[in-house]
C-alpha cells in the first residue's frame, strides 16, 4: 500500500523531471491509498492552476483507489505526529493516514524525507 502525497501528484501530473522519477513508484489502484485530505488539496490546486475539468478527471481517478476519510483515530494521530515532527496540519493528516493503513508515503516534500515509511523523490537532482 502506498499513499501519494499531493506534492508527488502535482509533479506526476505536470510530468516534471521529478514526476517522471515518481512514475515507477506509483502503485496499482488496488494498492493506491488516497487520503481525503489529498483529494481536497488536489481539487484546490487543480481549480486554481488547471481547470474544473481536470478536477473531475483526477478525483474520478482517486475514487477508483482506496479512499480513506478523516476519522477521529487519524485526527488524534495527526495531532501527535504534527507536534513530534513539526508538520503542518495537512501534512500530519496525510502522514497519519499512511501510518494508519500501514502504507508507505510517496512524496517530494523535504520535511518528510527522514521520517519512517517515506519514499522521498527530490524535485531537483541532488
Amino acid at each position: 500500500m502506498r499513499v501519494v502525497d499531493t506534492s508527488a501528484w502535482i509533479e506526476w501530473f505536470l510530468d516534471t523531471p521529478a514526476g517522471r522519477n515518481i512514475g515507477p513508484h506509483i502503485p496499482d489502484r488496488r494498492e493506491f491509498v488516497v487520503p481525503s485530505m489529498v483529494q481536497f488539496e488536489l481539487a484546490k490546486w487543480l481549480r486554481r492552476e488547471v481547470s474544473a475539468d481536470a478536477v473531475e478527471e483526477i478525483i474520478a481517478f482517486t475514487q477508483e483507489c482506496v479512499v480513506v476519510d478523516l476519522d477521529t483515530t487519524i485526527a488524534l494521530s495527526a495531532a501527535d505526529l504534527g507536534r513530534r515532527h513539526k508538520l503542518a496540519a495537512a501534512d500530519a493528516l496525510i502522514y497519519a493516514t499512511a501510518l494508519a493503513r500501514d502504507a508507505e508515503l510517496l512524496t517530494c516534500d523535504t520535511h518528510f524525507r527522514d521520517l519512517p515509511g517515506v519514499v522521498f523523490v527530490a524535485k531537483t537532482p541532488p
